[in-house]
Protein backbone atom coordinates (compact mmCIF):
# COMPACT_ATOMS: atom_id res chain seq x y z
CA UNK A 1 0.00 0.00 0.00
CA UNK A 2 0.92 3.69 -0.94
CA UNK A 3 1.82 6.14 1.95
CA UNK A 4 -0.54 8.17 2.87
CA UNK A 5 1.30 11.20 1.21
CA UNK A 6 1.84 9.50 -2.47
CA UNK A 7 -2.62 8.44 -1.88
CA UNK A 8 -3.63 11.90 -1.14
CA UNK A 9 -0.70 13.53 -4.42
CA UNK A 10 -2.27 10.33 -7.05
CA UNK A 11 -6.02 11.69 -5.30
CA UNK A 12 -5.03 15.36 -5.78
CA UNK A 13 -3.78 14.77 -9.35
CA UNK A 14 -6.73 12.59 -10.27
CA UNK A 15 -8.97 15.76 -8.63
CA UNK A 16 -7.27 18.32 -11.27
CA UNK A 17 -7.53 15.75 -14.29
CA UNK A 18 -11.08 15.62 -13.51
CA UNK A 19 -11.61 19.06 -13.53
CA UNK A 20 -10.09 19.67 -16.74
CA UNK A 21 -12.96 18.15 -18.37
CA UNK A 22 -15.39 21.02 -19.14
CA UNK A 23 -18.60 18.52 -18.97
CA UNK A 24 -16.96 17.48 -15.44
CA UNK A 25 -16.88 21.00 -14.21
CA UNK A 26 -20.47 21.76 -15.09
CA UNK A 27 -21.63 18.33 -13.59
CA UNK A 28 -20.56 19.81 -10.61
CA UNK A 29 -21.85 23.61 -11.05
CA UNK A 30 -25.28 21.14 -11.57
CA UNK A 31 -25.08 19.44 -8.44
CA UNK A 32 -23.46 22.63 -6.46
CA UNK A 33 -26.89 23.00 -4.19
CA UNK A 34 -29.33 20.76 -5.85
CA UNK A 35 -29.47 16.97 -5.46
CA UNK A 36 -30.20 15.83 -9.00
CA UNK A 37 -30.91 12.20 -10.22
CA UNK A 38 -28.54 11.03 -13.07
CA UNK A 39 -31.31 11.30 -15.66
CA UNK A 40 -31.57 14.78 -15.18
CA UNK A 41 -28.24 15.50 -15.05
CA UNK A 42 -27.62 14.06 -18.32
CA UNK A 43 -30.37 15.79 -20.66
CA UNK A 44 -28.27 18.85 -19.40
CA UNK A 45 -25.73 17.33 -22.25
CA UNK A 46 -25.33 16.51 -25.87
CA UNK A 47 -23.47 13.41 -25.07
CA UNK A 48 -25.14 10.15 -24.54
CA UNK A 49 -26.37 9.16 -20.87
CA UNK A 50 -23.44 6.29 -20.78
CA UNK A 51 -21.29 9.16 -21.27
CA UNK A 52 -22.64 11.38 -18.32
CA UNK A 53 -23.07 8.60 -16.02
CA UNK A 54 -19.12 7.30 -16.37
CA UNK A 55 -18.24 11.27 -15.46
CA UNK A 56 -20.49 10.70 -12.32
CA UNK A 57 -18.75 7.77 -11.59
CA UNK A 58 -15.72 9.41 -11.43
CA UNK A 59 -16.60 11.84 -9.71
CA UNK A 60 -18.10 10.21 -7.32
CA UNK A 61 -15.19 7.54 -6.55
CA UNK A 62 -12.91 10.90 -6.66
CA UNK A 63 -15.21 11.98 -3.51
CA UNK A 64 -16.33 14.87 -5.39
CA UNK A 65 -20.16 14.03 -5.25
CA UNK A 66 -22.43 12.38 -3.43
CA UNK A 67 -24.75 9.75 -4.29
CA UNK A 68 -27.90 8.21 -2.91
CA UNK A 69 -30.38 5.92 -3.94
CA UNK A 70 -34.02 6.23 -3.88
CA UNK A 71 -35.57 3.24 -5.34
CA UNK A 72 -34.27 3.00 -8.95
CA UNK A 73 -32.89 6.36 -9.01
CA UNK A 74 -29.21 7.29 -8.19
CA UNK A 75 -29.49 11.12 -6.83
CA UNK A 76 -25.97 13.37 -6.57
CA UNK A 77 -24.72 15.91 -4.60
CA UNK A 78 -21.78 17.76 -4.48
CA UNK A 79 -19.23 17.41 -1.43
CA UNK A 80 -18.38 20.26 -0.88
CA UNK A 81 -15.85 19.16 2.14
CA UNK A 82 -14.19 17.43 -0.84
CA UNK A 83 -12.85 20.56 -2.36
CA UNK A 84 -10.94 21.23 0.86
CA UNK A 85 -7.30 19.53 -0.22
CA UNK A 86 -7.70 21.13 -3.77
CA UNK A 87 -8.44 24.84 -1.90
CA UNK A 88 -5.40 24.04 0.10
CA UNK A 89 -3.22 23.52 -2.50
CA UNK A 90 -4.13 26.40 -4.49
CA UNK A 91 -3.83 28.68 -1.84
CA UNK A 92 0.12 27.79 -1.43
CA UNK A 93 0.08 29.87 -4.84
CA UNK A 94 -2.40 32.26 -3.98
CA UNK A 95 -0.59 33.24 -0.94
CA UNK A 96 2.90 33.50 -2.65
CA UNK A 97 0.84 36.19 -5.21
CA UNK A 98 -0.13 38.26 -2.65
CA UNK A 99 2.74 38.30 -0.40
CA UNK A 100 4.65 38.97 -3.78
CA UNK A 101 2.30 42.11 -3.98
CA UNK A 102 2.44 43.17 -0.56
CA UNK A 103 6.18 43.09 -0.86
CA UNK A 104 5.69 45.24 -4.10
CA UNK A 105 3.57 47.53 -3.06
CA UNK A 106 5.35 48.02 0.56
CA UNK A 107 8.84 48.49 -1.77
CA UNK A 108 6.68 51.36 -4.00
CA UNK A 109 5.89 53.36 -0.83
CA UNK A 110 8.91 53.03 0.47
CA UNK A 111 10.21 54.81 -3.00
CA UNK A 112 7.42 57.19 -3.03
CA UNK A 113 8.33 58.54 0.68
Amino acid sequence: MAPKSDRKSADLEGVLRALAVPQRVAILKLVHDVELPAGEIADNFPTSRQAVSQHLQLLTKLGLLDERRDGAKRLYTLRKEAFAELRAFLDVFWDDKLSALKRRVEANKGEAA
